[in-house]
């Protein structure tokens, strides 16, 4: 069934007591229940649903979007723990069936995990895939230094974040280096810092070069515009400029130098104020 998994638009071919049944492209029919009518369809309208399979491992055609389709990726909540596998919100009445045999490690309810989904051959149902090192593969080696990627946030281990970039490709976030909130589960641009060896990437969050100072004065000018003076200088200490700014100090002391430059900012004894002679 070539809309499996997948949003289409589907034609009404005709009604029952249970809902619509629509038409597919290989000729049969599929039923969109009752409670994903409205009572205005007539046959012929097209409906964008959703086809999957019910509880019997019926197709079955729903109107409501899961979180992810088929052959895509996103890191999803487990609900329900067996000793067969786990379920996964995805969006949908049914959850999300991840076999034991397709876990990459075993699944906690409440734990987030990266999730592909595939088709069970076996049984023509949708199920979750964990182990997703199958389906992804080195970065290229044109990949320069400071290249804007979409991440995936997935997990979290003793080095930093692991990241899904392009849904192709696996990078890391160093913790040593992440100084502001990230959820897994978060999708964030990214700047490629250098690509291993091994076709991996490693990453962080911010631009290089000038633009990451610009952003970082930007900041600093933000705050001001609200606190007549940021009482942060020189001798804070990395922990109170990262709680109150979010970055590092070597970046503070380079976005500051920036700003006293452009003769935006004078220093106090006590921190840093707009200069109003501008």
């Amino acid at each position: 069934m070539e809309e499996l998994g997948l949003i289409t638009a589907l034609p009404i071919r005709r009604f029952t007591d249970f809902g619509a049944y629509l038409g597919l492209h290989s000729g049969e029919e599929v039923l969109l229940p009752q409670g994903y009518l409205t009572g205005n369809e007539v046959e012929g309208d097209m409906v964008e649903v959703f086809v999957y399979t019910d509880s019997e491992d019926r197709p079955v055609a729903v109107t409501q979007h899961p979180k992810v389709l088929l052959d895509e990726f996103a890191v999803l909540e487990v609900k329900e723990t067996t000793s067969f596998g786990a379920f996964l919100d995805w969006g949908l009445p049914k959850d999300l069936f991840v076999p034991n045999s397709e876990m990459g490690k075993p699944m906690e309810v409440g734990q987030k995990h990266l999730i592909r989904v595939c088709v069970d051959h076996k049984t023509t149902r949708l199920i979750g895939v964990s182990k997703y090192a199958g389906f992804i593969g080195p970065a290229p080696v044109e990949f320069m230094t400071g290249l804007p990627l979409t991440g995936l946030i997935f997990d979290l281990t003793d080095l930093g974040y692991k990241v899904l970039v392009e849904s192709q490709f696996e990078g890391l976030l160093y913790a040593n280096e992440v100084f502001e909130p990230i959820e897994i589960g978060e999708k964030r641009t990214v700047y490629l810092k250098k690509r291993r060896d091994d076709g991996k990437l490693d990453l962080q969050l911010l631009p290089t070069g000038r633009e990451k100072y610009e952003e970082g004065a930007q900041k600093i000018l933000d705050v001001l515009a609200t606190e007549s003076v940021l009482k942060l200088h020189d001798k804070s200490s990395p922990e109170e400029i990262k709680e109150k700014l979010g970055m590092s100090k070597k970046h503070f002391k380079q976005s500051i130098g920036q700003l006293y430059k452009a003769r935006k900012i004078v220093l106090l004894p006590d921190g840093i104020a707009l200069n109003s002679s501008n």
